[in-house]
């Protein structure tokens, strides 16, 4: 059984990586007093959950963020407790907070295998001031990447890469 989480008052929310551009681990870190929790995830997680907190926030009247971006950094050790598989967020008018729910991504159970454990779960509900620190800092996390193609649109390395619109050729000069 994986360990699930409540962070009720988070201190910070955050996304960072760890490694080079291409080959980079990304993880969704939360900590509350002493207690901090990294969670790997996938870049594109981290995109789609900025851009849908962005979307959500637009609809609250302004708030300055909570943090600047030092305070954003990814807390050491990381340290994954397992990894993310479905992100839920709703806002909760009551409390002015938005509610994150995060399960863990659990293998396909094979036929005749043993059942697998119960999947993690991590809840948090954050202040909108946590968002609007959030955001911005993952949109930049996310843009700091490969460079992609202009004619495919996928991520180019430093020496270049096999273009599917030119056959694997590169352009004329």
């Amino acid at each position: 059984m994986s360990s699930s989480f409540r962070f009720d008052d988070p201190d910070v929310f955050t996304a960072g990586a760890v490694g080079e551009p291409g080959h980079r681990t990304f993880f969704l870190q939360v900590a509350e007093g002493s207690q901090v929790v990294s969670l790997k995830c996938e870049k594109q997680q981290v995109a789609a959950l900025a851009q849908y907190l962005a979307e959500l926030l637009a609809d609250l009247p302004p708030v300055a963020p909570a943090l600047s971006p030092p305070a954003l950094a990814l807390s050491e050790p990381v340290l994954a407790e397992w990894v993310v598989g479905s992100m839920g967020v709703a806002y909760d008018d009551a409390d002015e907070r938005f509610v994150l729910v995060i399960d863990e991504l659990v293998a396909e159970e094979d036929e005749g295998g043993e059942p697998e454990p119960t999947p993690g779960v991590a809840r948090l509900r954050l202040t909108p001031a946590q968002v609007a620190s959030f955001v911005p800092w993952a949109e930049e996390l996310v843009g700091q990447g490969r460079p992609l193609c202009p004619l495919c649109g996928r991520p180019m390395d430093p020496e270049g890469h096999a273009c599917p619109r030119t056959n694997g050729h590169h352009r004329p000069s």
